[in-house]
């Protein structure tokens, strides 16, 4: 891995600077080797043939990413897996983001890929990921991994180390409705929902918003069910319209918003400038772009403002 850094540039959105501490909650690099091992890691893992449908994929190493921070003026990454089926694949992938973290610890946190259908196994490989100073788990795939995300029995063994860790888990979420794309799945919010409610003590980052599930706060039970849970806001131009920042501040809060692209889908001045033309408020901007991550993720990132606690 190259260490080289180019130099900082300020982010420019329509109109002003944004000077704040930005976290990219939702980012997926690979090892170097992998776009030319596409037919093998194809064959192996149905993750990656399922998100990777046609050789010459659009993938991105650490290098490209530590780029593209500096460029956009964001200042820690959270960089994980996809959801591997397959041990052998996520343990290379695993070692890969503990070194990139490892080389960039103020920069980078990086969270495992395992995959609950191995039971003990998975267990195992989160203990694995902690010894190398990993900070959390994601981002699964319950579609192509091959397991019932609503099984409680299934999901226990994972869902308890984490719990241990104080770790918080990223889910991939899909709409039950609209256009399809790779790996969109059919994990949606009546499922997530269920999940959801079988491990309440656990922190559960449901990635793309949720699928929608935060337009369900309107119903009197679901805030409770939802209180230890965070949406990220990662391919969302490929999903809403920009209204979705506004619209999930007022119905779930602020303070449950994410900032993740799904670098490299989504560059981060794209999303940048429609977090920038939302229409929220300064303090729900920052919230949203940093300080969310900070309280969630604690150790490693240290933004000068954080969101504030509602009660």
């Amino acid at each position: 891995m190259n260490k080289g850094k180019p130099s900082r540039e300020p982010v420019e959105s329509p109109g002003e600077a944004i000077p704040r501490y930005i976290v990219d909650a939702h980012c997926h690099i690979l090892p170097d080797s992998f776009c030319e091992r596409y037919g093998e890691l194809a064959a192996k893992d149905a993750t990656f043939a399922a998100l990777f449908p046609k050789p010459n994929p659009k993938m991105a190493t650490v290098e490209g990413l530590l780029a593209a921070m500096e460029g956009a003026g964001v200042s820690h990454a959270v960089i994980m897996g996809m959801g591997w089926k397959t041990l052998e694949v996520a343990r290379e992938v695993n070692d890969y983001l503990a070194e990139a973290a490892a080389m960039e610890p103020g920069r980078l946190t990086g969270f495992g890929s395992v995959n609950p259908a191995w039971g003990k196994e998975a267990a195992a490989e989160i203990r694995r990921c902690a010894g190398m100073g990993l900070g959390g788990v994601g981002e699964l795939h319950p579609d192509t991994q091959g397991f019932e995300i609503t099984d409680a029995v299934v999901m226990a063994p994972v869902m308890g180390e984490l719990r241990e860790l104080g770790w918080p888990v990223v889910v991939h979420s899909s709409e039950p409705v609209g256009h399809l794309y790779p790996g969109k799945g059919s994990t949606t919010p009546d499922r997530l929902y269920r999940f959801i409610e079988a491990f309440p003590e656990n922190a559960i980052v449901c990635a793309h918003w949720g699928g929608g599930l935060p337009f369900y706060y309107m119903m009197p039970e679901v805030p409770k069910v939802l209180s230890n849970v965070y949406f990220d806001t990662a391919a969302s131009p490929f999903l809403y319209g920009p209204e979705v920042f506004e619209r999930v501040a007022q119905l779930a809060g602020a303070e449950r918003i994410l900032f993740g692209t799904d670098y490299p889908l989504i560059n981060h001045r794209r999303l940048l400038r429609q977090v920038s033309e939302s229409g929220l408020p300064e303090a729900d901007q920052r919230a949203i772009l940093g300080g969310n991550a900070a309280r969630l993720l604690g150790a490693g990132i240290s933004p000068k403002e954080t969101a504030p606690e509602k009660g």
